[in-house]
């Protein structure tokens, strides 16, 4: 199989989280002096203690209205009279707290920690996902072992998968195996042993068994909870190769399962990539929203463990790296959980 990494091993970017202590509901009427004057320009004079980039992503989020209409645009442009609400949230703590959430751990010593992250589990505490998140089940877990080098809000955190992305993933429990991992995530295996390798289940077949996608990957120009294939974007390199296809109910190709290897980690990489290919995953409603259609292609219980699914079919299945202690090379693998081996099974009936 060739390998994969991580259309869900993101690099970890340094976005920081603002609370404000006056959470809640605030409102403002739009004076005639402010009339034709940016949304997001009007908050920062009525909400001082928050920051331009704080309110617009406010906005973003769906957290403002006009008129009691919600407006996702920091540049709409107001009008004398409009009411406008901002809905704050009231202010967490900077520390992320232990919560007893179950791990399912396949590896553990002093230095790391290796698990199987299930779906429906963001890795640490973001906008939206102040709690319930894998740092908080590591806290309760390790105590003060974790590695701070990740920062207050991403202790141990060395790597991520997305909150619907299944699999292996490790966790560094000291400073020394925190900088030793971020070394060897960093070089991608280009020299040494490290290795990613994922499942992911897309609609079509490629028209070869094996390819590599060069294309850089930034944010998209629009939306911005979305990654693009853009120029002058991040070198981002996915390497692929066909494992199954499946056929429709009218004997055409309709869906194959590949194995992938990334060289880079860039966020949603395996996602954007396939979906640049023309094989967006299935379930995958961010990048292949476009290809719900087919489904239609489907027999019935693919259609139904499609539908039961609810994320995007996409698994970090190996994982290779160099202890941080011995720099002996080892391996952990994780097999596909349940819902993809029912969407698997019910694919490979197809006739």
């Amino acid at each position: 199989m060739q390998g994969s990494s991580q259309g869900s091993f993101d690099d970890l970017s340094d976005d920081t989280l603002e609370g404000t202590s006056d959470g809640g509901l605030h409102h403002v009427t739009v004076d005639g002096s402010e009339k034709s004057t940016r949304l997001d320009r009007v908050l920062a004079v009525h909400l001082a203690d928050l920051s331009r980039t704080r309110l617009k992503t406010l906005i973003l989020e769906g957290r403002v209205t006009v008129n009691a209409a919600a407006v996702r645009d920091p540049a709409y442009h107001v009008a004398a009279g409009d009411t406008i609400t901002i809905d704050v949230p009231a202010a967490v703590p900077a520390e992320p707290l232990g919560e007893n959430i179950p791990l399912d751990i396949v590896f553990e010593d002093d230095d790391i920690i290796v698990l199987n992250k299930p779906k429906n589990l963001v890795v640490h505490p973001a906008a939206g996902h102040e709690t319930g998140t894998l740092v908080n089940a590591l806290i309760a877990h390790c105590g003060d072992s974790l590695s701070g080098i990740g920062g207050v809000r991403r202790p141990g955190i060395v790597h991520r998968l997305d909150k619907d992305t299944t699999g292996i993933m490790v966790v560094a429990k000291n400073d020394r195996a925190h900088q030793s991992l971020s070394a060897q995530f960093a070089d991608h295996g280009r020299t040494g042993e490290m290795r990613r390798y994922y499942l992911a289940f897309v609609w079509g077949t490629p028209n070869r068994p094996r390819g590599t996608i060069d294309q850089p990957i930034d944010r998209h120009p629009h939306a911005r909870e979305k990654m693009a294939v853009r120029p002058g974007g991040r070198e981002a390199v996915t390497h692929w190769e066909v494992l199954e296809t499946y056929l429709g109910d009218d004997g055409k190709p309709v869906a194959s399962l590949l194995a992938c290897r990334l060289e880079t980690g860039r966020t949603h990489q395996i996602r954007v990539h396939l979906a640049h290919l023309g094989h967006p995953l299935l379930g995958d409603d961010v990048y292949g929203s476009g290809f719900r259609t087919k489904s239609r292609h489907l027999p019935e219980a693919a259609r139904t463990a499609l539908a039961a699914l609810g994320r995007q079919a996409l698994h970090a299945t190996l994982l290779v790296l160099e202890h941080p202690r011995t720099g002996n090379a080892i391996d952990w693998q994780s097999p596909l959980p349940e819902d993809l081996l029912l969407l698997q099974d019910a694919l490979r009936r197809i006739k």
